[in-house]
């Protein structure tokens, strides 16, 4: 189904640059998802910290692609 998004609640039409910017951003978000991998993968890191530092660059990236979309829902 093309155009998904405007039949979702609270989403707006993006422009061009915002789509852009998104994208950006999920690039950037799979580069360090990547490296993430690799320190999960390492025997000599702290696996606590590392799920911690996940998390929180999850959270960041969320909230980064939040803040370009600007949905209207809560």
């Amino acid at each position: 189904m093309d155009n998904q998004h405007r039949e979702i609640k609270g989403y707006r039409e993006l422009n061009e640059y915002e789509v852009s910017l998104m994208n950006e951003g999920k690039t950037l978000a799979e580069k360090c998802r990547e490296f993430i991998e690799k320190l999960e993968q390492e025997d000599l890191t702290d696996k606590r910290s590392v799920a911690l530092g996940k998390t929180n660059i999850q959270q960041g990236f969320m909230w980064a692609i939040r803040g370009i979309a600007k949905p209207e829902t809560f």
